[in-house]
């Protein structure tokens, strides 16, 4: 039975959201950065780089409490306002005309404790403890969790209705991508998308695995600290967008290495000829096509990598899993690469065009060898999920990717 509420939305005036809205802060080169800050004064930027004011660059506590600041002066100023009343909020996504649409809410702390909202990578306690930090100081959250649950009729149905409605927003930012957003407001409506969401079993994070860590942090230190506490308060919630299976689209993260790990090209291939049926592909940018195949890039030639029969037991979820498969078969084992997230011999690529990349760099002698793999299934992000497992780093790269600022839920 997954919880979700309507809340009060701080949004952008709607006469600016296309100026306000803002892509991920790391999705910026530093060109970029600069020129949006420079010129585009309604940008969210200027709440989360908030040194840019004073031409000064700013971190930990001190940049906290400045992001606090830009923020109060963006409601003040009337760049943001807040709803009067508690909705939820659809908003549509249509990239290269592949619409989805989800729905903005309040998820519950106590799901997430419970493993009704469930995770399937592991988090670090010290990012966990600092966005803990961040939040206290500046009592906002725009960084909505995205969250996938089971394609259902009655939500369906409600979305499409709604959808028939003038959007309180339909904007198109440069990267051709359309945006709408309708406010859900109706009393009788509201009811029936709580309804239906308690209907629900699980609901699974397909992004913002920190977001949802960091949130319980944070529920915690206020519960402890508030003798009143009731559990109806903003802290008990966090903001997550909430999208059907169907629409969620996941991507693969390919893996490029320094180096060989002191083997030569003739003796690693021996060595993964032990696990792998090898053939050299008959032309460029190979791809794989099916599970437990994988290609790779290595000296100037692509090659099929099919895993041998019976060469590792694959009894779970994670055992099946291709990215788990590589790394106990290939990365770690010949490779030498342990620590998958901080070892700087690995490198990940993703995106449409990731396997020309890939060959691009290994042509230009940055990295030796490189690996592609087929897409993980939603299939196989809720069967590691239902078991409790993680997968390894880097395992999927899932859209839609999410604008900054385009709803804010205050703590």
């Amino acid at each position: 039975m997954a919880i979700v509420k309507p809340f009060k939305a701080i949004r952008p005036a709607a006469d600016k959201v296309a100026h306000v809205a803002s892509r991920s802060y790391e999705d910026y080169s530093p060109e970029e950065l600069k020129a949006n800050l420079k010129f585009n004064p309604f940008s969210f930027l200027h709440i989360i780089n908030p040194g840019f004011k004073f031409h000064k660059k700013v971190s930990g506590n001190e940049r906290f409490k400045l992001v606090h600041n830009r923020y109060m002066e963006f409601l003040e100023e009337k760049v943001l306002v807040k709803d009067s009343e508690a909705c939820f909020y659809l908003y549509e996504i249509n990239k290269n005309d592949t619409p989805c649409c989800g729905i903005f809410c309040a998820t519950s702390v106590q799901d997430y404790r419970k493993n009704i909202i469930k995770k399937h990578e592991n988090t670090i306690e010290s990012r966990e403890q600092l966005f803990a930090h961040y939040l206290e100081t500046v009592k906002f959250n725009a960084e909505p969790v995205l969250m996938t649950y089971p394609d259902h009729p009655v939500i369906a149905s409600i979305i499409e209705h709604t959808k028939q409605k003038e959007p309180v927003y339909h904007f198109t930012t440069p990267d051709r991508t359309s945006h709408r957003l309708w406010k859900v407001s109706e009393e009788k409506t509201i009811d029936e998308i709580t309804k239906a969401f308690a209907s629900i079993d699980s609901l699974y994070i397909a992004d913002g695995h920190h977001r949802s860590a960091s949130s319980d942090v944070l529920a915690q230190w206020y519960e402890q600290g508030n003798n009143k506490h009731q559990g109806q308060e903003a802290y008990n919630y966090f903001m997550s967008y909430l999208i059907p299976e169907s629409q969620i689209r996941i991507y693969e993260f390919n893996r490029l290495v320094k180096d060989l790990n002191g083997h030569s090209k003739e003796s690693f291939l021996v060595k993964l000829d032990e696990l792998y049926r090898i053939k050299k592909a008959d032309h460029e940018l190979y791809k794989p096509t099916k599970k437990h195949h994988f290609s790779m890039y290595l000296d100037g030639d692509f090659y099929s990598l099919y895993l041998r029969k019976n060469v590792l037991p694959l009894e779970d979820p994670l055992s099946k899993l291709d990215t788990h498969i590589l790394y106990k078969t290939i990365l770690e084992p010949i490779l030498g690469i342990k620590d998958l997230r901080n070892d700087k011999r690995i490198h990940y690529g993703y995106g449409k065009h990731n396997v020309l990349r890939m060959k691009s760099e290994i042509d230009k002698g940055n990295f030796k060898v490189g690996f592609n793999l087929v897409p993980i299934t939603m299939d196989e992000i809720k069967a590691i999920a239902d078991a409790q497992l993680v997968m390894p780093p880097k395992s999927t790269y899932i859209e839609p990717k999410l604008k900054s600022g385009i709803a804010i839920y205050e703590l």
